[in-house]
C-alpha cells in the first residue's frame, strides 16, 4: 500500500503544477498496483471500474470525468479495454506510443487495450468517452473479428484521430444518447441494447475511416484472414521471432506469399510490420522501465546489445540513450 500512497501523492502535486486538465476520471479507473514487471516502473495498467464495481461497459461525458478528477493531469498509462474518446469542443493533445496528435473539436479517438497513451486538453473540454471490455464484446453476442477487421482499432500502428462531419455527427450523437439511456436504466437486456447500438456507431465510424484504403473486394475477403492471425502471432511472439520466415512457418504459407498479402492489406511489408512492433516495444520500456539498453535488448531477442543498438538507431533515427532524453516523462 506504500506505493499507493506515494502514486497518490504524486498526482496532488500534479493537480497543483500542471495547468490542463484530464480526461480520466477516478469515477472510472482502478490503479493495478502491480504496475508492469516492477515497481519502479512509471506507467500504470487501468481497469474499468464503476461505482466501485468491474464493468465491462461505460459511457461518461468529458465533462463529468473532470468534475469527478479535480483537473489532475494525465498520466502516460494504458487500458485493458476499448476506448472510444469524442472531442466535441476539446482541445489539446493526445500522445499514443510517442506520437502527438491535436485533440480538435467533432474528432473521435480510438484507442486499443494496451497501447500507452496520456490526454492532455485545455481548460473545459466538452466530449465523451465510450469504454467497453473485450468480455462485453463476447457477453453480447460481438464476435471478435469485429473489432479486428474495422480500421479503427490499432494496437501498434498510426492511431490518428476520425474527422466527424456534420451529418454523421447527428446519428453518433443518436447512437451514443441511446447507449447512455440505456446505460442508465434498470432494463434487463440493457447491455445487449447497448451492444446494438455500440456496433451500429462503429460501423457508422468505420465507413467514414480511410486508413488502409481497400483494394479487390475478393482479395481483401481471401487476406482478412491471414491478416488478422499474422497480427495475433506478431502480438505473441515479436519477442523472440524477428523474421517473416518465421511468422510463415506458423501460418503455413510461404514468406513471399505472407509479404504480399501484409503488404497489399496492411501497405508496409511484413518485414517493417515486425521491426515496428519491436521498436514501439523498445519505447515503452525505455521510458517505463528502468532498464538498461542491454537488459531491453534482451527482453526482446537480441544476445548481442551491440545489435540492438544498431536496430535501434536505423530504425528510429537516434540511440536509446537520445530518445529517453528527447522523451522526458
Amino acid at each position: 500500500m506504500d506505493d499507493f500512497f506515494i502514486f497518490f501523492q504524486h498526482l496532488c502535486d500534479l493537480e497543483e503544477t500542471q495547468p490542463r486538465k484530464s480526461l480520466r476520471g477516478n469515477w472510472i479507473y482502478f490503479i493495478n498496483l502491480a504496475y508492469l514487471p516492477d515497481m519502479k516502473q512509471k506507467i500504470y495498467n487501468l481497469d474499468l471500474i464503476y461505482g466501485g464495481t468491474p464493468v465491462s461497459f461505460a459511457i461518461k461525458s468529458m465533462e463529468e470525468m473532470v468534475d469527478d478528477n479535480g483537473g489532475i493531469t494525465d498520466e502516460p498509462h494504458r487500458h485493458n479495454f476499448y476506448s472510444v474518446i469524442w472531442s466535441f469542443t476539446a482541445t489539446g493533445t493526445h500522445i499514443i506510443d510517442f506520437k502527438d496528435y491535436p485533440v480538435l473539436p467533432q474528432h473521435i479517438f480510438f484507442v486499443s487495450p494496451g497501447q500507452v497513451h496520456q490526454v492532455l486538453t485545455d481548460p473545459d473540454p466538452t466530449g465523451m468517452n465510450i469504454l467497453f471490455t473485450p468480455e462485453f464484446l463476447q457477453r453480447n453476442s460481438i464476435r471478435e473479428d469485429f473489432i479486428t477487421n474495422l480500421r479503427l482499432f490499432r494496437d501498434s500502428d498510426e492511431t490518428p484521430p476520425l474527422a466527424i462531419t456534420e451529418p454523421m455527427a447527428g446519428r453518433l450523437r443518436e447512437y451514443a444518447h441511446n447507449m447512455k439511456s440505456a446505460f442508465d436504466s434498470d432494463n434487463e437486456m440493457k447491455f445487449e441494447t447497448i451492444g446494438a447500438w455500440l456496433k451500429l456507431f462503429l460501423i457508422e465510424c468505420n465507413g467514414h475511416c480511410t486508413l488502409h484504403p481497400a483494394g479487390n473486394g475478393a482479395d481483401i475477403e481471401v487476406g482478412r484472414s491471414l491478416v488478422k492471425r499474422f497480427r495475433q502471432t506478431v502480438e505473441s511472439h515479436f519477442h523472440e521471432w524477428h523474421q517473416v520466415k518465421n511468422y510463415a512457418m506458423a501460418l503455413n504459407v510461404s514468406p513471399n506469399y505472407l509479404n504480399e498479402v501484409i503488404k497489399a492489406n496492411l501497405n508496409i511489408p511484413a518485414k517493417d510490420f515486425i521491426q515496428h512492433r519491436l521498436i514501439l516495444e523498445a519505447k515503452r520500456m525505455s521510458l517505463f522501465t528502468t532498464k538498461s539498453g542491454k537488459e531491453i535488448g534482451f527482453d526482446l531477442g537480441f544476445e548481442d546489445p551491440s545489435h540492438f543498438s544498431k536496430f535501434f538507431k536505423n530504425s528510429s533515427g537516434q540511440s536509446l540513450v537520445q530518445f529517453r532524453e528527447t522523451h522526458p516523462f
